[in-house]
C-alpha cells in the first residue's frame, strides 16, 4: 500500500503507474488467445429473419447454400472477414469462401499481408462456434487467356503465388500485378490442382476481358477442362447471367456456379432488407461437411439462384422444385365438379408457373405464381369428379439450359 503522507508523489506516481502496467500485462496474459484471434466472433441471428436463404433438401440430398466468391480487405474488398461472416449468418448460409486476389493488392500500402491465408484464417476464427463452414480458397487473377479463377478447398494459398523483384513501392499497385503476372499463369492454376482445389472460372463475361460481354471458352480453359483441372464456370456473378457460360458448363461437363463476387456490403449490393438476394450455388451434398460439400461440387450436382431463378441440370434442378412444391388434399366446390387444390411453396422462390394440363382453370390465367413460402388456391375444371389429379406446370423462372424452362407434375388425391 503506498502512503500518500510520508511518499513523495514522484514516487506515488511512478508506482501507481507501475501497478497499472501490470494489471495491463497480466490481464493480456489472460486475454493473449482471444487477442490473438482479432476480432471476435460472429454472432448467429436469433428471431424472425426474412432475409435467411432457405430451399428445402431433395429426398436424396442435403441443399446447402453456398456463396465461393468473396472479398475483404486483404484483397480489393472494403470490410473485415469478420463482416463476411456476420453477413453469411444473417443470410443463413451454409458455406462461405473469402477468395481474395493473390496478384493483385490495392491495399498493400496500408495492410501489409505476407501470408495469403489470413483472411481465411480470421474468418474462420470469427465463424467458431457457428453453423457456418468457412472454405479456404484464393482467386488466381491474371489478364486473358486465363483471366480470374477461384481455387477453393486449398492447403496453402501461399503456394499459388510467385512475385520475384516486387517494386519496393508498396502504394505501386500495377507494379506489383505486372511483377505476380510474370508466373505462368497454368503453375499458378496446376499448383492448385495439386492441393486438390476444385477450380472454377470467374465472370467468363467480364467486359474488362470480354468487350462485347459474351463468353467463349478459350485454348486454356478448354485444355484444363478437358484434363480435369477445371471443375466449374460461373454462370451468375453479382447482378450478370451469362447463358454462354452455361452452355459452356453444359458442353464441357462443368460445374454450374453462382456468386456475389461482394466487394463491399451486402445490404448495400442486393438489398436482401427490401426483398433482394445475393447470388448462391445450392449443392446437393450427403450431409453438411466439409467433405460432402467438395464432393458435391465434384460431382457437379449444382444449382445456381440468382434474381428470383434457379439454374441448372434437370437431374438436380428438378428434385429442388419438387422438393418445394407440394399440394393439399383434393377437394371440391359444394355441388360441383370442380375441383380445388392449394398449391404450397417450401422454398423462397416465388415461383412462376405456366399450366399446361389438359383442364381449364376456372379463375384466373394459366400463368400463376405461388409466393415464397407462400401458398395459392387453384379451381380445376376435369368435368367430373375423380380421385386424383395430375397438375402439370412449367415453371417459367427455371432453366435446365438457356432458354429452356423444366417441366413438373404435381398430382393431388382425394
Amino acid at each position: 500500500m503506498i502512503n500518500a503522507a510520508t511518499t513523495p508523489i514522484r514516487k506515488i506516481i511512478h508506482q501507481s503507474h507501475h501497478s497499472y502496467l501490470c494489471t495491463l500485462l497480466m490481464c493480456a496474459a489472460v486475454l493473449a488467445p482471444s487477442i490473438a484471434l482479432g476480432h471476435g466472433t460472429a454472432q448467429t441471428p436469433t428471431g424472425p429473419n426474412d432475409r435467411t436463404i432457405d430451399f428445402p433438401d431433395t429426398e436424396e440430398y442435403k441443399t446447402l447454400v453456398v456463396d465461393l466468391h468473396t472479398h475483404s480487405v486483404f484483397s480489393d474488398g472494403h470490410v473485415w472477414p469478420k463482416i463476411r461472416v456476420d453477413e453469411a449468418l444473417k443470410d443463413g448460409l451454409d458455406g462461405l469462401a473469402i477468395t481474395e486476389h493473390l496478384e493483385y493488392q490495392p491495399h498493400r500500402a496500408d495492410l501489409l499481408n505476407p501470408d495469403r491465408n489470413r483472411a481465411y484464417i480470421e474468418a474462420a476464427s470469427a465463424a467458431e462456434g457457428s453453423t457456418l463452414m468457412v472454405i479456404r480458397g484464393s482467386e488466381i487473377t491474371r489478364e486473358a487467356p486465363a483471366g480470374h479463377i477461384n481455387a477453393i478447398f486449398i492447403e496453402d494459398a501461399n503456394k499459388l503465388l510467385k512475385v520475384k523483384n516486387p517494386p519496393t513501392d508498396k502504394s505501386d499497385v500495377l507494379g506489383y500485378y505486372t511483377a505476380a503476372n510474370q508466373w505462368p499463369s497454368q503453375n499458378a492454376v496446376q499448383a492448385a490442382h495439386n492441393q486438390g482445389a476444385f477450380i472454377f472460372w470467374n465472370h467468363p463475361d467480364w467486359t474488362r476481358q470480354a468487350p462485347d460481354g459474351i463468353a467463349r471458352i478459350n485454348d486454356f480453359h478448354a485444355q484444363n477442362a478437358k484434363n480435369g483441372i477445371l471443375n466449374g464456370i460461373e454462370i451468375a456473378n453479382g447482378d450478370y447471367y451469362s447463358e454462354e457460360a452455361f452452355a459452356i458448363a453444359l458442353e464441357y461437363d462443368l460445374a454450374i456456379i453462382g456468386v456475389s463476387d461482394v466487394h463491399d456490403l451486402i445490404d448495400w449490393d442486393y438489398k436482401p432488407h427490401e426483398g433482394g438476394h445475393r447470388p448462391v450455388t445450392l449443392v446437393l451434398a450427403k450431409d453438411k461437411s466439409i467433405a460432402a460439400l467438395k464432393e458435391g461440387l465434384f460431382a457437379k450436382r449444382t444449382v445456381v439462384w440468382t434474381r428470383n431463378t434457379l439454374m441448372g441440370r434437370a437431374p438436380d434442378l428438378i428434385p429442388i422444385l419438387q422438393a418445394s412444391l407440394s399440394t393439399s388434399k383434393l377437394t371440391y366446390r359444394p355441388d360441383t365438379s370442380v375441383a380445388i387444390v392449394t398449391l404450397s411453396n417450401n422454398s423462397d422462390m416465388n415461383m412462376q408457373l405456366r399450366y399446361t394440363g389438359a383442364h381449364s382453370l376456372l379463375l384466373g390465367p394459366d400463368r400463376i405464381t405461388v409466393p415464397e413460402h407462400g401458398e395459392y388456391e387453384l379451381h380445376v375444371k376435369p368435368g367430373k369428379v375423380v380421385d386424383t389429379l395430375d397438375l402439370p406446370f412449367v415453371v417459367e423462372n427455371a432453366l435446365t439450359a438457356p432458354g429452356q424452362n423444366p417441366s413438373i407434375v404435381l398430382s393431388s388425391q382425394r
